[in-house]
């Protein structure tokens, strides 16, 4: 009989939240600026301890929709029609990496080719500039990568490489072969 009775009582403790979560909150204005002139003006304190008890308001649909700043569609920021494609880079023995600076917005998603001639066994460095993107893929020889992170990439023969990413953090970054000094050596990113 005890078993049965602490069967029941979890039963009812778990029914209570669906119960209370299935109810629909009034409709609130967010602010006294959007209220009614008619509406009674609601004590600062009661709105605090309802939004904390509820977690916020819901819609009539019950979902929470997060606005957004600029409306990307379905696909999102990472949707073809939103991606620019850069200048490549060249990596070639006595060739200069980028022909001008790359001026990046934070917040957009690009495209780079990096192109090796295979003249030299060259890599391209910057840990600074995989830092400050959210890289989503690096395709090499039609293989997709989707690296957590990056810090050079090496060719020892010819062949592209195509990364898309993100940029996030603004700043100045450059990507440089590794032992170089020249400027005509790295490719710099502008990130604003």
């Amino acid at each position: 009989m005890a078993r049965l009775l602490t069967v029941l009582l979890i039963i009812a403790g778990l029914a209570a939240p669906a119960a209370a979560q299935e109810q629909k909150p009034e409709p609130k204005p967010e602010t006294a600026a959007e209220a009614p002139a008619d509406a009674p003006a609601e004590a600062d304190g009661d709105e605090e301890g309802e939004e904390e008890e509820g977690g916020g308001t819901a819609t009539d649909a019950g979902v929470h929709e997060a606005g957004a700043k600029f409306d990307y569609g379905f696909s999102g920021m990472l949707a073809r029609d939103n991606r620019t494609q850069l200048a490549p880079l060249t990596l070639a023995s006595g060739k200069p990496v980028a022909t001008a600076e790359y001026k990046l917005k934070s917040g957009g998603f690009y495209r780079i080719d990096i192109n090796a001639d295979g003249s030299q066994e060259l890599a391209l460095s910057g840990g600074d500039f995989f830092r400050a993107i959210w890289i989503n893929e690096v395709v090499i020889n039609d293989i997709e990568i989707r690296p957590m992170g990056v810090h050079s990439l090496e060719f020892d023969d010819a062949g592209t490489a195509t990364i898309s990413f993100v940029a996030i953090v603004p700043g100045r970054y450059t990507l440089s072969i590794p032992g170089s000094h020249g400027e005509t050596q790295q490719a710099v990113f502008n990130i604003q």
